[in-house]
């Protein structure tokens, strides 16, 4: 249940993350309410699974989930630039967030 929560978390970063350029550096009412409620909800599932998990997995898992996610929607609604080098970076950046997730340990 808690790398659940970190799953959500990370896509929670995803969407704060894009949220925060669609506010406009705070100008934009609506994309600045939903930064906040996403990053709200971000930060208070990630410190719920700290509970139960090692911080060092769980927090690279939760920050490449956001990374990642982030480059991925950047790149498929924002027009941001697509090459393959980006794409194999994404793919890696994915890989370790399995292989730290496979060896995070709950306590």
């Amino acid at each position: 249940m808690a790398w659940l929560l970190v799953i959500v978390a990370g896509l929670l970063e995803t969407g704060f993350a894009v949220c925060l350029k669609l506010s406009h550096g705070f100008t934009r009412l609506w994309p600045t309410i939903a930064f906040a409620s996403f990053a709200l909800g971000s930060f208070g599932l990630l410190t719920l699974s700290l509970r139960r998990l090692d911080v060092g997995p769980a927090y690279a898992v939760w920050t490449g989930i956001g990374a990642a996610g982030t480059a991925i929607y950047g790149m498929a609604f924002l027009g941001d630039l697509v090459s393959t080098l980006k794409i194999v970076s994404i793919t890696l950046v994915i890989i370790g967030v399995i292989g730290l997730q496979l060896s995070g340990s709950a306590r």
